[in-house]
């Protein structure tokens, strides 16, 4: 069977197209750059890209499976160049959030347009990403600090590894058709917490700053995101912090019950990066 996984290059494709591999099927990656994706032996690289579906015609001809990383303005009509190609089942990267109105629009899209080509679907809907703490990664080089608001807030981080698990085996195995996954790591941690975790990762101590919620929101808007986003965000992490939630033992079982292990730590995850993190203050 031939998989082909777009976004290949992206912090989960590059993992998926690595667990594929293991599998035995023949695995393809589309990437807009073959020359520096830098992936492993024995994956077929081929050049495309999402956001230009007529770019796809050779990387979709004789797919039966796809991985698709969501791509809400142009879903339509890679969706229809992957039914015209003989695809028969699409697995979608999506969002535990997939079903809130404001943050889950873009997810909505991708889904709706998926359930409604005919093609087999499966749905997979991961919690918050323990790889969002890439986007601190220059700060905690630069500063050890991380400023931000509500560090009582707690979230269940999920490794990217694990995410990679599940959508492999789900695209290597029969019976997911019409399902949707929602699962996420094993931890309930608060963001002090979580920051505490990278520095053991890195053995070096990082500072954790509160910061004032309204301060906050100035700058997150300023450095670009949506206000009815940030609202949404601080309010969930307000509410949280005001009563913070324990292990949802549901969704964390659904990685196991998936893939045969249980959801890496958050711990892992940080050792496992603790390289992003770790260069020196000049």
């Amino acid at each position: 069977m031939t998989i082909l996984v777009t976004g290949a290059t992206g912090l989960v494709g590059r993992e998926v197209v690595g667990q594929l591999l293991k599998t035995g099927h023949d695995v393809r990656a589309l990437t807009r750059r073959p020359a520096v994706a830098g992936l492993p032996e024995g994956v077929t690289v081929v050049e495309g890209d999402l956001e230009r579906p007529e770019s796809l015609r050779a990387a979709l001809r004789g797919v039966e499976r796809m991985y698709l990383f969501p791509v809400p303005h142009a879903v339509s009509d890679v969706v229809a160049m992957a039914k015209r190609a003989g695809v028969r089942q699409v697995v979608v990267l999506s969002g535990a959030e997939a079903d809130d109105d404001v943050f889950g629009s873009g997810y909505q899209v991708v889904e709706r347009a998926v359930e409604e080509s005919g093609l087999e679907w499966t749905h997979l809907r991961p919690g918050e990403f323990a790889g969002n703490w890439l986007d601190w990664a220059e700060r905690v080089r630069t500063e050890r600090v991380v400023r931000r608001p509500y560090g009582g807030a707690v979230t269940q981080p999920t490794h990217e590894a694990d995410v990679a698990a599940v959508a492999a085996t789900v695209l290597a195995e029969d019976g997911h058709a019409g399902m949707t996954y929602t699962f996420a790591g094993p931890e309930a941690l608060t963001v002090a917490e979580q920051v505490k975790a990278i520095g053991v990762a890195i053995g070096q101590e990082i500072r954790f700053e509160e910061q004032d919620p309204t301060q906050a929101r100035d700058e997150w808007i300023q450095d670009g995101y949506p206000a009815e986003v940030v609202d949404w965000l601080f309010g969930m992490w307000a509410e949280s912090a005001r009563d913070p939630a324990p292990v949802d033992e549901e969704r964390a079982a659904v990685v196991q019950r998936l893939t045969g292990r249980p959801g890496r730590t958050f711990a892992r995850w940080a050792a496992d990066h603790a390289a992003d993190f770790k260069q020196p203050i000049p």
